[in-house]
């Protein structure tokens, strides 16, 4: 349901969602580049991250479902937001 939470310069400002309605990713899971060939397509976009020793590819499609992925680079936490 959408609601009217305020009017900003004689526009409403329209809450579609909750706060926190998407949840985000916090304990990402991941496949080898070869496992990741049997589900994906060739064409997928990826974000992709490295360290120089560790690569993470995080596909836009999981994003597009859940825009934040909590995680690690190595000891280092990201957030990856989509």
């Amino acid at each position: 349901q959408l609601s009217v939470v305020e009017v900003i310069e004689d526009a409403p400002m329209i809450t579609v969602l909750p706060p926190d309605a998407i949840p985000a990713i916090d304990r990402p899971t991941f496949v080898s580049a070869r496992e990741g060939d049997a589900f994906m397509r060739p064409e997928e976009k990826v974000l992709g991250i490295t360290d120089g020793r560790t690569a993470r590819a995080y596909s836009t499609w999981q994003l597009n479902h859940h825009e934040i992925v909590n995680d690690f680079l190595g000891e280092a936490p990201i957030a990856v937001t989509w």
